[in-house]
């Protein structure tokens, strides 16, 4: 009985973050673009991942963790906040971040509390006081080491200002930023405080601009392509899906007829980052504190690579909006033991997770939960159902859908110039790949109905929540599935673009 309560109490703890009275140091790193068929450990044989399969075999792979909003702006609001992008307002098309939604994300609430923070590359959104406001500076005094870049940022380190320092020694941006956690790290642990660290890689995203170095490990290389490939395997996605450049990119950037080029070059970007946390995790040994550290792997947004035959993101289909996650936490009796999880995740719970990590509480705000829970129990849940949002781009794409862990239901609302509302349905346990719509089957009518449902529980968030500026607010009339059309249509006209 002694055991059996010693060890409750003891995950209790773990749970809280806290182990032995010492904070765990944080590393949160984030890739842009990447899909999850780009990892060893994600079942690609055809890639050299090497650090990032050993981290999924030391930690504990996430396979249905999911993107809320697939597309990078957005993307990264919602992990630094833990809110939908209705919530926090910030998205192109829409607006930028109030510093009121900033005071509230984790490296602000980290830092508060005592942790040194640094944070370098893409930041990948930019700050007003106001929603019609002037466009302040990037918040590099927020953190104690700042190696962030406004925009897109630059794969030629010398065109980042925060870190031409690293320009001579590492003059693509990839290695740089290993290179800057690696130095951050041994400054960091000159103090007994706890750090965060946060690096968020501009690579794979286009142009494709591979580091030189690794020209060789790709070169000649042939890829399988999956199975769910070209165009014949996208005839059944609406035509709203079909009307933006997603579509079009599956010719203009040569996955139709270059696949293996264009795919060399998108893995080449990739093994550079895999390098590059080779390299934070060196200086963590190095440096005596790996033990105390929890490291933490994701994408801001997933990748089509020709998948149904379209090309970039933003859609709410599985490569576009399912991407990679990885945690290992060295302190936890369940690491090292080659756990994978098919637990219902979502970027919302990122700054949850690091909050509850320090022993902090969780705001009210924040919409998602403690990824924790999960490391610890495999078979835990901490979301029935995530909403899958895109209002960027063109109108027909517009669109909000919703993921269980086996299902997944999209409800194309645009119905002018010809279209007419669509719905999908995915049963994603039988038809992972999303080849099947089951929408017009009988004999999934009954599971229609519970997504119908679970849809317009979210879209009531949505409408209940959503900030009242940056033009969120119709949108929840937009995607309203129980209003005509004819009745939605005049608010897209009123929409307008943000300022």
């Amino acid at each position: 009985m002694r055991v059996t309560q010693a060890l409750i109490v003891g995950f209790a703890v773990l749970a809280a973050g806290i182990v032995d009275g010492e904070r765990p140091n944080i590393v949160f790193l984030m890739s842009d673009d990447q899909s999850t068929y780009t990892m060893g450990c994600y079942g690609n044989p055809d890639v050299k991942t090497p650090n990032l399969d050993r981290l999924g075999g030391e930690g504990m792979i996430f396979d249905n963790h999911y993107v809320t909003t697939a597309i990078c702006m957005a993307s990264r609001a919602t992990a630094m906040t833990g809110m939908y992008e209705y919530k926090t307002g910030c998205n192109f098309d829409h607006g930028h971040m109030l510093v009121k939604t900033w005071k509230k994300s984790y490296p602000m609430l980290l830092r508060e509390a005592g942790y040194q923070t640094a944070f370098a590359g893409k930041f990948g959104f930019d700050l007003v006081n106001e929603p019609d406001g002037k466009k302040l500076p990037l918040p590099a005094g927020d953190f104690d080491k700042w190696g962030g870049g406004p925009g897109q940022t630059h794969y030629e380190t010398a065109r980042n200002k925060s870190m031409a320092a690293y320009a001579k020694d590492y003059p693509h941006s990839t290695l740089s930023y290993g290179a800057f956690g690696r130095d951050f790290i041994r400054e960091a642990t000159k103090s007994e405080k706890p750090f965060c660290l946060s690096v968020s890689f501009k690579a794979p995203h286009k142009p494709a601009t591979p580091d030189p170095k690794f020209d060789a490990v790709y070169k000649g290389k042939t890829f399988k392509k999956p199975e769910n490939y070209g165009r014949k395997n996208g005839e059944h996605f609406s035509k709203q899906s079909k009307q933006d450049r997603q579509y079009e990119r599956f010719e203009s950037w040569n996955y139709s007829d270059n696949y293996d080029e264009v795919m060399a070059t998108y893995h080449q970007q990739i093994h550079a980052i895999d390098v590059a946390v080779g390299m934070i995790r060196e200086a963590l040994e190095e440096q005596k504190v790996a033990d105390n550290t929890v490291i933490i792997y994701t994408s801001d947004n997933g990748f089509f690579c020709g998948s149904h035959g379209y090309g970039s993101k933003v859609l709410p289909y599985e490569e576009s909006s399912r991407v990679p996650l990885i945690i290992f936490d060295p302190r936890h009796p369940n690491s090292g033991r080659k756990l994978r999880t098919d637990a219902l995740t979502g970027n919302i719970d990122f700054a949850p997770t690091m909050l509850k990590l320090a022993g902090l509480p969780v705001p009210e705000n924040m919409d998602g939960d403690d990824l924790m829970k999960v490391y610890g129990d495999p078979k835990a849940a901490i979301h029935d159902s995530i909403a899958l949002i895109n209002v960027w781009g063109k109108s027909p794409t517009h669109t909000m859908a919703v993921v269980t862990k086996d299902r997944k239901y999209i409800h194309w609302g645009y119905a002018n110039d010809g279209f007419e509302v669509t719905e999908e349905l995915y049963l994603l346990g039988k038809d992972p790949l999303e080849l099947t719509n089951q929408a017009g089957n009988p004999e999934a009518s009954s599971v229609m109905e519970q997504m119908r449902k679970i849809y317009d529980r979210h879209l009531a968030h949505w409408k209940a929540e959503a900030v009242p500026y940056h033009n969120y607010q119709p949108y929840g009339t937009i995607f309203d599935r129980n209003i005509d059309w004819d009745e939605r249509a005049p608010l897209l006209r009123k929409r307008g673009r943000a300022k």
